[in-house]
């Protein structure tokens, strides 16, 4: 309770506050208090699982419900041996090396066009954030009835007379991989723009107007000054893409061509669930799992330094 001290006269004055160099320091306690629900649910759903997966690649686990025995580096041995994950690896690669920068500067570029609030530019960005709500499923549906055999691209061929070129697409050695990383671009390129504009919207609208002054075109603009602006933010989407598509491509492989003709579709993430559920080489599959965790790691560090701000 505050003490008052009388003075003459009658009145009584409150005691002067306390400096702020007496005042006790704040109490900290109550953050890390609340902190630790979280960090007790990452350590046992991420943390835990993550572990699991280096015990388990050293493990010789031919299914389920099995015994169970030490391999040590023998499954790596069997891995790096088989030609079966090599073409996976070569697959990853080329899926990779296309579809990410293609989503990457598309996405940007038609992310910026948005940003400059063209007419109707809202519709726009409701109608290119369309394919990310279609489920995978159905996004499998619109891909297998567009290039099955009698599917739409080969009715489209014919009916401008060039029959010729028609081909089963998902079936063919050539073809498939290249199917599945044009399901890629199309459910992914929409979705990244509209995240682009939204960031683009924050930039000064002064630095555009400053750079069309001094003669600069759209294009310009777009590279030497939004892109610079924003390119921590490309960086973040960048890394955010290429998890999806190094993780997340086992779904269409697994709902489209099934890893083939032969290995020609046959993907890092799909060979994990391949050994897993098909083949029941638990010590197999999650050696693979160790190769594409750490070949995540290292994208991710790359792409970080590649984006990371030079000023």
């Amino acid at each position: 309770m505050t003490t008052l001290t009388p003075i003459p006269g009658g009145r009584a004055v409150h005691p002067a506050a306390p400096s702020p160099a007496t005042a006790p320091p704040p109490r900290r306690q109550g953050g890390t208090i609340l902190a630790v629900p979280a960090l007790l649910w990452y350590l046992v759903f991420m943390v835990g699982p993550m572990a699991a997966i280096f015990v388990i690649a050293a493990l010789h686990w031919p299914g389920m419900l099995q015994p169970v025995s030490f391999a040590g580096l023998g499954n790596l041995r069997t891995v790096l041996d088989d030609p079966v994950f090599w073409d996976a690896v070569r697959n990853t690669a080329v899926q990779l090396a296309v579809a990410l920068p293609v989503m990457i500067v598309c996405a940007f570029m038609l992310g910026y066009y948005v940003a400059q609030r063209p007419p109707g530019h809202r519709v726009i960005r409701y109608l290119l954030f369309i394919p990310g709500l279609i489920s995978t499923p159905a996004k499998a549906m619109v891909c297998y009835a567009a290039l099955s055999p009698d599917g739409l691209l080969n009715g489209a061929l014919k009916g401008v007379g060039l029959g010729s070129l028609t081909d089963a697409w998902l079936a063919s050695p050539s073809t498939a991989l290249a199917c599945l990383i044009g399901l890629d671009l199309w459910s992914g390129i929409g979705f990244t723009a509209v995240l682009f504009a939204a960031r683009l919207d924050g930039v000064p609208e002064e630095l555009g107007e400053a750079a069309h002054l001094d003669g600069a075109g759209h294009w310009r603009t777009m590279w030497r000054i939004h892109f610079p602006v924003v390119r921590d933010y490309v960086g973040v989407v960048t890394m955010l893409q290429f998890l999806w598509t190094l993780f997340g491509s086992a779904q269409h492989v697994l709902l489209l061509t099934q890893g083939g003709p032969g290995t020609s579709s046959t993907t890092l993430s799909f060979l994990v669930y391949q050994k897993a559920f098909i083949a029941a080489d638990l010590g197999y599959s999650q050696t693979v799992g160790v190769i594409l965790f750490l070949t995540g790691l290292a994208g991710l560090l790359a792409i970080r330094r590649l984006f990371r701000q030079t000023y």
